[in-house]
């Protein structure tokens, strides 16, 4: 009897690692924190349960496996410069998290009505671009050699304006995406690499035209005050570009406030009650239940592969005061005393 529960136990004990072995969780829950280098320049202590803890660490502890970082060629400080960026992703490494780099090609903010050329690039013919763009991109990938890598942010209209703007120079765009796409592959077969639509509306129109392009993910931003109150909408967007482009797609950001409020005299992106889901309210747990509401509808995706929150740490981190601070505090994922959110359970698997 002895030797026959051993043994039933032992086929149990084995049965469960098996299992374990083979469940693998490859939901991307990520979030965005390239500001976090500046702000802690500037002092800012962050707290978890009222103990000072660094936002990596909280990041890390709340479930959160992927760090996005905003990269710029040369920028106008160290900021988001290929310096900095390194040293973050290299701490975000040592906390056994992955990189998620989010190239913008520019020397600032990139998005659907800003695609500016790097100032070093600005005077080059086509041809040139092209090699520069290989160039770079292959410096980036020796340098940082990140899990994923984002080619241009929010390319809704291209990127490399004039030469790589879709709406008017759609095969040059292409060609500009495909040296990337190149120099990434030259390095590595195992960084992901992912195309970035802000919104879900012309998200088909644009993917489409990129359907012979060499990439894995689909990145959508999705925010409620500029891209449609309907987490439906949005499911069925992912839904219809995962099956009929057959890449998995990630909510690459997206946000909600945790109050109307502010805290410092910069004037905040999201403030009004017009500009909410009108099921989820502006306070701590309206932030919460709205982030859970999107987590769940991803994870019962089966087109969506996962999320980022972006800039869960820019806090008002110049004081009240200050007409130079942060737009975004009330969305933030640290309330005023920079004490954690229960938002931060979104992160957990």
């Amino acid at each position: 009897m002895k030797h026959f529960i051993i043994l039933t136990f032992s086929l149990i004990v084995l049965s469960c690692t098996s299992k374990e072995e083979n469940t693998t969780d490859e939901t991307i829950r990520a979030a965005d924190i390239s500001f976090l280098p500046l702000i802690e320049s500037e002092g800012t202590i962050f707290y978890h349960n009222d103990q000072p803890q660094d936002v990596v660490t909280t990041l890390k502890n709340s479930g959160c496996n992927y760090i996005r970082i905003r990269l710029w060629q040369n920028p106008s400080d160290e900021h988001s410069s290929l310096n900095e960026v390194k040293a973050l992703a290299n701490r975000v490494r040592q906390k056994g998290m992955k990189v998620w780099i989010s190239v913008h090609y520019s020397d600032t903010w990139a998005d659907p009505a800003n695609q500016t050329k790097p100032v070093d690039w600005q005077g080059l013919i086509f041809d040139e671009l092209k090699m520069a763009l290989f160039n770079y991109t292959s410096l980036v990938m020796t340098e940082i050699n990140p899990d994923i890598i984002q080619i241009g942010n929010e390319t809704n209209d291209g990127m490399l304006w004039p030469d790589g703007r879709l709406s008017t120079h759609e095969n040059q765009y292409l060609q500009l995406v495909n040296q990337v796409t190149q120099a990434i592959r030259s390095h590595s077969t195992k960084t992901k690499i992912m195309l970035h639509f802000a919104g879900i509306t012309g998200s088909d129109y644009y993917f489409n035209k990129m359907k012979s392009t060499d990439y894995d993910f689909i990145g959508l931003s999705y925010y409620p005050i500029w891209h449609g109150k309907s987490l439906n909408d949005l499911n069925n967007t992912i839904s219809q570009l995962g099956t009929t482009y057959s890449k998995k797609v990630l909510i690459a950001e997206t946000s909600y406030p945790f109050t109307l409020d502010y805290n410092d005299l910069t004037n905040n992106i999201v403030g009004q009650v017009n500009q909410l889901i009108s099921a989820y309210s502006a306070s701590p747990n309206g932030q919460k239940d709205f982030l859970l509401a999107l987590k769940n509808s991803i994870k019962q995706n089966e087109n969506a592969i996962g999320y980022c929150y972006w800039e869960p740490e820019w806090v008002a981190f110049r004081g009240l005061t200050s007409s130079n601070g942060s737009p975004w505090e009330n969305q933030a994922l640290w309330d005023f005393e920079n004490n954690g959110l229960p938002a931060l359970e979104f992160f957990n698997k």
